[in-house]
């Protein structure tokens, strides 16, 4: 039997800058759409958005309007909200030692033949 993650419930002001902007290279179109609804220990609807790392499972908590707000704010994104061009390379060099972080923003490790038709 596999053994779960710790989960951990945060604010996304709260979390370690590392943290977010590993959060940032898996959703480099912004955050909105992915957010997800939960019950917390007191029986109150929660909206959060999914991080998971090799050793944690994050629930970034934030509602739809202070994701908006999150990108519109953030200099790392462009006024279409998506992050920039060399913020990404920054990122993607800085943790590219992270294998689950390469397998969710589909980076890959060796060319594609198949790209190339």
């Amino acid at each position: 039997m596999e053994k779960s993650k710790p989960r951990i419930i945060k604010d996304y002001d709260k979390l370690d800058k590392n943290i977010q902007e590993q959060i940032k290279l898996t959703y480099p179109e912004g955050f909105s759409q992915y957010l997800i609804t939960f019950l917390n220990k007191d029986g109150k609807y929660i909206s959060a958005l999914p991080f998971e790392t090799s050793d944690y499972y994050y629930l970034v908590r934030m509602t739809q309007d202070e994701a908006d707000m999150i990108i519109s704010e953030d200099e790392d994104y462009d006024s279409e909200g998506i992050l920039k061009d060399d913020v990404k390379e920054t990122f993607e060099d800085r943790y590219s030692d992270l294998d689950y972080l390469s397998e969710k923003t589909g980076d890959k490790k060796e060319d594609d033949p198949e790209d190339n038709r």
